[in-house]
């Protein structure tokens, strides 16, 4: 997990030096197609990925947004009416079943298809119409961490590249360009690992944040439950407030991100609240307990998760877990 941790600069500089073309030319069939919504179907680690791209889809493409619930197509045998969607299947292996037959039911009844997997030889890849690669290379631990900022990063580039016509604008391409050396620095700054061990008694750990931070708040979560078996508890900051704010206490940690831009300023009456609790609050963005750069609030994703993941890492190893290895689990998890 460590290794795979390492890599994410280099991954980041992956997309952009070798990916870029590719994505691209994605990007400019789905702006040709103009589809009237979009609807994200994916599992665990890569449907906080999804809720990314949901939150980037409607704010920066202004298309409406939705999730589909695979159960309804396996289960249920529900054939929904996809004319005018684009339906994108996120999946680091692109071999869950589940996904592939939503994907192919989606096609079937009028959608366009596009998968964001890292495996250009999946099934899911080989059921739709587009493919991008996240190209993050083979992942060694369980517990996903590279996989899932490639596919942060991946589509990103997409949906800035949909909104321009396919190519990235030089602006924004200069904006990506500067991630993997603050993704650099940012690994190199060894706070989260030293917070790491006054949450080594934790039976439950609260993450919370806002907008673009809450997918990172998710996924802190599961990493949590993962590689600790800790209750992982997520929730958006609005959410926190109306009833869940209640169980917090000085003996209930919360991780809160809660950066720069409209996202993290709502986090303020948040952090106030849980001030006024008395809980045990560990913040995280620039300027924060953990700080992390200055970036536009769309980017910080990329960022934020980097030292949250050195902290679930630590957390497990101080707690004499293998974090290589969760029980229960294995790399690729096939639901029907």
């Amino acid at each position: 997990m460590a290794t795979d941790i390492a890599e994410q600069p280099a991954g980041y500089a992956r997309l952009l030096d070798e990916g870029a073309g590719a994505i691209a030319k994605v990007a400019a069939q789905v702006a040709a197609w103009q589809p009237k919504f979009v609807l994200f179907t994916a599992r665990g680690t890569s449907d906080h990925a999804a809720l990314y791209a949901a939150y980037l889809t409607e704010i920066r493409l202004g298309i409406p947004v939705g999730l589909v619930s695979p159960s309804a197509v396996t289960l249920f045998g529900a054939r929904p009416r996809f004319e005018d969607a684009l339906v994108v299947g996120v999946s680091q292996s692109g071999g869950s079943p589940d996904l592939v037959e939503v994907v192919r039911v989606a096609r079937e009844q009028g959608a366009h298809t596009l998968a964001v997997t890292n495996n250009a030889a999946s099934p899911l890849a080989a059921a739709a119409e587009l493919h991008v690669d996240v190209l993050a290379g083979h992942e060694r631990a369980v517990a996903a961490t590279k996989t899932y900022t490639a596919e942060l990063f991946a589509l990103l580039m997409l949906i800035e590249g949909v909104k321009a016509g396919g190519e990235l604008p030089a602006d924004e391409r200069a904006e990506l360009e500067r991630i993997p050396g603050l993704a650099e620095k940012l690994l190199a700054d060894p706070t989260a690992a030293e917070l790491a061990p006054r949450y080594r008694f934790a039976d439950r750990i609260v993450t919370t944040g806002r907008g673009y931070a809450y997918p990172t708040a998710r996924e802190t979560a599961l990493k949590l439950m993962e590689t600790s078996y800790i209750a992982g508890l997520a929730f958006s900051g609005a959410d926190l407030l109306h009833g869940p704010l209640a169980m917090t206490d000085p003996d209930v940690p919360v991780l809160a991100v809660a950066g720069s831009g409209p996202g993290g300023e709502s986090m303020r009456e948040v952090l106030a609240k849980l001030g006024e609790r008395r809980a045990d609050v560990v913040t995280i963005g620039a300027g924060m307990t953990i700080g992390t750069p200055a970036v536009d609030e769309k980017y910080a994703p990329l960022l934020d998760i980097l030292p949250l993941q050195q902290l679930v890492l630590s957390l497990a190893l101080a707690r004499g877990e293998d974090p290589d290895a969760p029980r229960g689990l294995k790399k690729v998890t096939e639901t029907l």
